[in-house]
């Protein structure tokens, strides 16, 4: 599947919705991510040229960062770097605040947007650009230090 394809597949009525976000994506990632399928999804990652590592999940996969995805019931945002940093978190769900009168319906590091006329877009632009591709790897790799001295206790 290619991301056209992926795009093809989202339903007309919430293509608007998902293309703005996508496109305030492309504008705003920082150089070096890249777009492609990811776990089902467009995904934005550090290719294996800039980290040749890749995720330790499986390391045939490139280090995911963000993800884009139309479920059944919203559209969804995935941004790893998000429950890595507690501020940034509070800072996002107080933006949401901002332009939702619903009470926002996330994980760890995935935002369902229900309703499209509520979503806060530049929330999302100014997210975006929050971390640089060095940046990202190096708040990843200092979390799986974290991960494997606590698996050793």
């Amino acid at each position: 599947m290619t991301v056209q394809d992926y795009i093809d597949s989202v339903p007309e009525e919430r293509k608007p919705t998902f293309l703005t976000i996508r496109e305030i994506i492309r504008q705003n990632i920082p150089k070096g991510f890249s777009e492609e399928i990811n776990y089902g999804m467009i995904g934005y990652v550090v290719p294996h040229s800039l980290y040749p590592a890749g995720y330790h999940c499986n390391p045939k996969d490139p280090l995911p960062f963000m993800g884009l995805a139309s479920q059944k019931k919203s559209i969804n945002l995935y941004h790893m770097g998000i429950y890595q940093n507690e501020e940034q978190m509070s800072w996002f769900l107080d933006e949401w605040a901002k332009v939702s009168n619903h009470k926002i319906d996330y994980g760890k590091s995935c935002f369902r947007f229900k309703y499209f006329d509520e979503i806060p877009f530049n929330a999302i632009k100014e997210l975006v650009g929050k971390y640089t591709v060095k940046e990202w790897i190096n708040i990843y790799e200092e979390s799986r230090k974290s991960n494997r001295k606590k698996d050793s206790l």
